[in-house]
């Protein structure tokens, strides 16, 4: 079977390791990319159109699928997911519709989407100004949360306890969309809805991310994982244990809110990452991407609730069913990480043959180079990989990942 995978504008090698995964599944995978680098993959299953504009990608991808006859389209990046389901419409090949694409994307269309539908969310507006901010705030009462709508991995996004840290911070998020690489690596010529900001009520509870797949009306819930970051100001995503602690009375309530949320969306046939909040003990939909995680999510999957995520988005894309059930955890416990640094300009990272070489770290993945500009807040929030341990609990997988992580130094010029 041939698959053809879109990122708009290349993001480094950052989904090599994923297209890998999808070829090691026994497909043989085509890779078009918008903007890039002309050796990005094997040069007979690659194809670099030069431009981001929808237009001359669909018309690339026509051609291309003329001759090697796709089974159906994928991506793995969030700035891609419009242009995936736009350029598989115009092939006619399976995909998730346009409409549900920038429903998941923009995260203003997706609000007024779950809205709609009476899914739970946070209170929510679209502000264009400090002062729509402040009024937001004030009606929502603080702390209230700052984001924009066509962002991604929690960069500007941030917690506002008081009007004077909403200033400060409606300041940073609106200079910093501005130059945010997600927004500007959509493809050009789609109409993706508001560019700007969300002030949002808060959410005091847990957190728990989830691997899903929407088939036909039903949802699974593939993969759990709880969130156990101490937070600040800022959201860095950066501790996570699996699989869940949560009630199986909590979990069959999740259940049912991520699936309000995805039908809401559109998201008929679609593997899809969620994120889920509880407050005052009810969960509230965060997001739902129509794309599988970031970082080790999809080994978290697999080695905890024996759930293949990027096997659904393979099988998915062809139009066929996938092998998935309701979550089941295997009884493996993994605790993972986003590798955090200060911030600089990055001239090495070692990572000891200790950490390297250990059977029980599942994600070791450094995804910074020397020469790559580390920001962090209210800047940015760039992250240097990711790291995974197994362990027979949670306290377990945690300390040999916490021990791991303090081996693993970050020079900087």
């Amino acid at each position: 079977m041939k698959l053809l995978t879109v990122e708009t504008r290349q993001y480094l090698q950052y989904y090599h390791s994923r297209y890998q995964q999808v070829e090691a599944l026994g497909v043989e995978l085509y890779v078009l990319n918008g903007e890039g680098t002309e050796d990005f993959w094997p040069a007979d299953r690659y194809r670099l159109v030069g431009t981001k504009d929808i237009g001359d990608m669909i018309a690339t991808a026509k051609e291309w699928h003329a001759v090697e006859d796709f089974a159906g389209v994928i991506t793995f990046s969030e700035a891609a997911v419009v242009a995936v389901a736009t350029i598989a419409e115009a092939l006619g090949l399976p995909g998730i519709g346009v409409e549900a694409a920038l429903n998941s994307r923009n995260k203003l269309l997706m609000r007024e989407a779950h809205e709609a539908a009476g899914a739970p969310i946070p209170r929510f507006r679209y502000v264009t100004g400090l002062e729509q901010a402040q009024e937001a705030a004030r009606e929502f009462g603080y702390p209230v949360i700052i984001k924009p709508t066509l962002g991604a991995g929690s960069h500007f996004v941030f917690k506002c306890d008081d009007e004077a840290e909403l200033v400060e911070h409606h300041e940073q998020a609106a200079a910093g969309i501005r130059e945010l690489f997600w927004a500007n690596s959509e493809a050009d010529g789609i109409d993706l809805g508001p560019n700007g900001l969300l002030v949002e009520s808060f959410l005091d509870g847990k957190e728990y991310l989830m691997e899903a797949v929407s088939w036909d009306g039903e949802l699974y819930l593939g993969s759990v994982v709880d969130r156990i970051t101490a937070e600040g100001g800022t959201f860095d995503d950066d501790v996570h244990h699996a699989p869940t602690s949560m009630s199986p009375e909590d979990l069959a309530t999740v259940h049912e809110v991520v699936k309000a949320g995805a039908l809401a969306q559109g998201l008929r046939r679609s593997a899809m990452h969620a994120e889920v909040r509880f407050h005052e003990g009810e969960p509230y939909l965060l997001e739902i991407a129509a794309r599988v995680g970031g970082g080790g999510l999809d080994m978290i999957a697999r080695i905890t609730a024996d759930h293949d995520p990027i096997a659904a988005v393979v099988d998915i894309a062809a139009g066929k069913r996938p092998d998935v059930r309701h979550f089941q955890p295997t009884g493996t416990h993994t605790a993972s990480m986003c590798l955090i640094s200060a911030a600089g300009v990055v001239d090495r990272v070692d990572v000891p043959a200790e950490v390297s070489g250990s059977e029980r770290v599942f994600l070791l993945k450094i995804t910074a180079r020397p020469g790559d500009v580390v920001k962090r807040p209210p800047d940015g929030n760039t992250i240097v990989g990711f790291l995974g341990t197994t362990g027979s609990s949670e306290q377990d997988a945690l300390a040999l990942m916490e021990e791991y992580a303090s081996k693993i130094q970050v020079s900087f010029r």
